[in-house]
């Protein structure tokens, strides 16, 4: 069967050649770990104890690992924890949170590149985040004789649909994941009409909410306001983790906004680096003064740029920046095909949030904020301007609004601890103590 899928693999990524070597000629993507991703020459771990290898896709499951981690090392010093990712944001993110732990390229699901990596790496259990199903990496592992598991896993309705139509290429691969720590209930379900059995089934929650810093005056938060020159009393809206074609809504309804005599000072954090220059461009075609969060280093903004658009060109400040945000829109959402990103990040500091109608992948996370009226949705850019305008007129709706959001997310915490002890367990099984 690995024969099988190296073969699929190599076709997709000859379809794929052209437009990956486009990309890495425009953008800089993908020139980097040839060797880890092609023939799994990741760095060999030292030691010869316990170890664990989190596999994080990209910067929010590498962010995911913050708690858990942090737990780990404070519960189980003696274990090896290292950690891989498959984009290279992911890995910047991973060595900027974990300069102390071995971070390296996943390698890509060739056999070749699979079984190199595991015996450089020896882990007594693989631990894919949400939900990272490479069967050659699945069955290399289990064949060293370590354990695999998926972490904070969850499943919507159209991917349950797709894993059923594909159990014939993938039953075996399934069989092999020792356990399932799942969010909820209803995922746990899902994960069980393709084939787990409810033993291996664990309902954890979602550790991203024991990740969330809920506290304004947090140190980071602070600095920002201060090099900001964020006074008491400003609104400050912040838009992040925005993409194409939302930028150019937002600085519409913003520049209306001041137009009509709004007070409102915006702050703007494109999802993806190599889209700054273009959003820097844009907002400077709108006629608008503007200064980049790189541009600052830690020296304060001046005085004579406070009512300009402050552009985040920078990585790792998002979740500081939604600490500032009385008024949070998160991006990814008002236009198809993206799913939305996490909008429990500004929640958990009380913003008053909204987002547009294309959440898919926090289905979930929305149908929890508006149960308890947590945010807002937003159709387009003139629903956004009028709910911003409402929460301007009302600030004391606005300001209960955003304190049921951030109670809704001090009530979900505790997913890590549960995750530590399912991950002790399976770690003790892979050595036959229990």
């Amino acid at each position: 069967m690995s024969r099988i899928f190296n073969l699929i693999y190599i076709v997709l990524l000859v379809v794929a050649a052209p437009w990956l070597i486009y990309r890495s000629w425009k953008t800089g993507k993908y020139r980097d770990g040839w060797g880890e991703k092609f023939l799994g020459r990741c760095p060999e771990r030292v030691g010869r104890g316990e170890c664990i290898w989190f596999h994080a896709v990209s910067v929010g499951e590498v962010r995911l690992l913050q708690p858990l981690v942090a737990e780990l090392q404070r519960r189980r010093p003696d274990w090896d924890i290292v950690i891989s990712s498959t984009t290279e944001t992911g890995l910047a993110q991973a060595r900027q949170l974990f300069p102390e732990l071995l971070t390296f390229f996943a390698p890509l699901d060739f056999s070749w590149a699979t079984r190199r990596a595991i015996s450089r790496i020896r882990p007594t259990t693989l631990a894919l985040v949400e939900l990272e199903l490479w069967p050659n990496l699945i069955r290399t592992a289990q064949e060293s004789g370590a354990r695999v598991c998926l972490l904070n896993g969850r499943l919507s309705v159209k991917s349950q649909r797709g894993y059923q139509r594909a159990k014939r290429w993938l039953g075996s691969t399934l069989a092999r994941i020792d356990m399932v720590a799942v969010q909820t209930e209803e995922y746990a379900e899902r994960f069980g009409t393709l084939g787990f059995p409810k033993p291996k089934l664990k309902v954890t929650g979602s550790i991203k909410y024991d990740n969330l810093e809920t506290d304004r005056n947090h140190p980071k938060t602070s600095a920002l306001r201060q090099l900001l020159r964020l006074t008491k009393g400003e609104v400050v809206w912040v838009a992040g983790s925005t993409m194409a074609g939302e930028e150019s809504i937002i600085l519409s309804v913003y520049r209306d906004l001041v137009a009509e005599g709004v007070e409102l000072r915006l702050i703007m954090v494109p999802r993806h680096p190599e889209r700054f220059d273009e959003v820097a461009r844009m907002i400077e075609q709108n006629g608008m003064p503007m200064i980049r969060r790189s541009q600052l280093g830690d020296r304060p903004m001046p005085e004579q740029c406070q009512d300009a658009v402050i552009l985040v060109d920078t990585l790792g400040e998002l979740s500081a920046v939604w600490g500032l945000a009385d008024l949070a829109f998160v991006g990814g959402s008002l236009l198809p095909g993206r799913g939305g990103q996490n909008m429990m990040e500004p929640a958990a500091f009380g913003a008053s949030v909204y987002f547009g109608e294309h959440t898919s992948n926090f289905r979930d996370t929305v149908q929890l904020l508006m149960s308890r009226s947590a945010a807002t949705i937003v159709a387009d850019g003139d629903a956004l301007s009028k709910a911003i305008q409402e929460d301007l007129k009302n600030k004391t709706e606005r300001l209960l609004r955003g304190m049921r959001a951030r109670e809704l997310v001090m009530a979900q915490v505790g997913a890590t601890s549960r995750t530590v002890v399912e991950l002790e367990r399976l770690m003790e099984r892979a050595h036959g103590y229990n």
